[in-house]
């Protein structure tokens, strides 16, 4: 059985890293786009290759997976796994980042076990770092991390939703006839999970994200006391099968608002 990393250590090498290739390039940077129609940066490419040098040296058992490798090698380092798999996103929120809008952030998940066990969200422009150990609790800033159930309806709640992706019919709904208060839109996966366990907001709903997105994020909110929900459709079972086919996200500050916000996006 593959052993934990010591989470002081890594979020050291994780925000040394952010600090030294991330912020100094904010702002500086041209994106290129690649074959799915998201954007790559060089930021990208550098914390990727950064953080697979120092995790490589530090715990040289475990198989590396990012966004930024080939799909093959991504599902070979997935299904190699036995040791410890860290699964990365370099620079979550990348759109965001060469546009100069500051949310974004570095996530780093690690797995063990078929679960993600540890996770790491860095956002280097507000100094703020979430951190989760499986059974263990959330933190930011290394304080204890719980979420506050500030609503208990869906008229009240604010909601994070990301429109591009979701069904159309879904998305005509909830543009004509929302049940919530108030939308936003913020660009970042990881931490749209770590500012939804912070109390920011009260819905998320994100049509497919990658598990180098929802990784560290999710499990940073669960272990704060939220209701995730991944599937692979509004009709799927929620189902935390972990794989590299892009999952839709559901989830709220309480199991009963979690479950209000999932049968009206199923009402049809």
């Amino acid at each position: 059985m593959a052993v934990m990393p010591d989470i002081a250590i890594l979020t050291a090498l994780v925000t040394a890293a952010a600090d030294a290739e991330v912020l100094p390039r904010f702002g500086r940077v041209t994106a290129r786009g690649k074959a799915d129609g998201s954007l790559v940066t060089e930021t990208d490419l550098a914390m990727q290759e950064r953080l697979r040098a120092v995790l490589g040296t530090r715990w040289p058992d475990a198989t590396f997976l990012a966004e930024e490798m080939p799909a093959d090698a991504q599902q070979a380092a997935l299904a190699d796994g036995d040791r410890g798999v860290w699964c990365l996103d370099p620079l979550d929120g990348t759109t965001n980042y060469a546009a100069g809008f500051p949310y974004f952030a570095v996530s780093l998940a690690w797995i063990a076990g078929g679960e993600v066990r540890l996770g790491v969200v860095y956002d280097p422009v507000r100094r703020e770092l979430y951190a989760a150990q499986r059974g263990r609790g959330a933190t930011l800033n290394g304080t204890s991390l719980r979420v506050t159930e500030r609503v208990s309806s869906l008229r009240e709640s604010v909601a994070v939703v990301d429109f591009k992706r979701l069904p159309e019919g879904v998305a005509s709904r909830l543009a004509t006839r929302a049940p919530f208060r108030s939308q936003r839109n913020l660009g970042a996966v990881a931490l749209d999970w770590c500012w939804l366990a912070a109390g920011r907001f009260d819905l998320y709903l994100h049509g497919a994200q990658r598990l180098w997105d929802y990784g560290a994020g999710r499990l940073v909110f669960a272990e704060a006391g939220g209701a995730p929900c991944l599937l692979e459709s509004l009709e799927a079972a929620c189902d935390d099968h972990l794989t590299l086919a892009p999952r839709m996200a559901v989830a709220a500050t309480s199991p009963l608002l979690r479950d209000a916000w999932l049968a009206w996006l199923r009402c049809g």
